[in-house]
């Protein structure tokens, strides 16, 4: 058995009931085997797309967490394609990422500890980011002048949630490209699980794929 966490994109005219009806029938299917089961389920409802899909400018929300097995999901996404109210899915493994749009934090922040970040990074190795790997990383702030940033105050970010859009663009441009390692400082694999996090969102259209999206 294997944790996985499906989001759908539903038609706007539907209901939270015709949704909820819907699911039921989709998740029988990938929970007939043995232990597998739906742990949390969560309607988001209707809200504004970053870009349109299939002629439609909203999109119904849902986010299903489940156990199943591997073998499973193939007849369940050959089901999801079948249905012609379901604007989009996508189906991942779930990392420990809550059902709804927020990212896990730490429980308490200390100032010394982001003072001795900021004083690992004016060595300014450019390789020492790339040997730690390490995930630890607050969302940064940019200032004008010489360029010089400083955290943002608060917890520092232990699970990036792809579904958590505020965060995330504080990590994109403008013209909606993924600022680079060398600008927001942040650690080699907190900046993969970044790049990973802007895909998917971009995919649910969560975000824009460009800052004025013309289709």
């Amino acid at each position: 058995m294997r944790d996985y966490e499906v989001v759908y994109i539903f038609h706007p005219s539907l209901t939270e009931e015709d949704v909820g009806e819907r699911l039921e029938k989709l998740h029988a299917r990938v929970t007939s085997g043995e232990g597998a089961e739906i742990t949390a389920l969560d309607h988001w409802g209707v809200r504004q797309l970053a870009y349109e899909i299939e002629g439609q400018m909203q999109g119904y929300y849902a986010v299903a967490q489940f156990t199943a097995e591997p073998s499973d999901l193939p007849e369940f996404e050959r089901v999801l394609k079948l249905d012609e109210d379901l604007l989009r899915y996508l189906v991942v493994l779930n990392e420990g990422e809550p059902s709804s749009g927020m990212s896990i934090v730490a429980e308490t922040y200390s100032e010394d500890e982001d003072e001795d970040r900021d004083d690992d990074e004016d060595d300014d190795d450019p390789d020492e980011d790339e040997e730690e790997g390490r995930g630890e990383a607050s969302p940064p702030e940019f200032s004008g002048g010489r360029g010089r940033r400083r955290r943002i105050d608060g917890p520092r970010i232990e699970l990036l949630n792809y579904k958590d859009v505020s965060t995330l663009s504080r990590f994109v441009t403008e013209q909606g490209k993924i600022l680079p390692k060398r600008t927001t400082k942040v650690p080699a694999r907190f900046q993969r699980t970044l790049g990973r996090a802007v895909k998917r969102a971009r995919y649910l259209a969560l975000l824009p794929y460009v800052q004025s999206h013309d289709r």
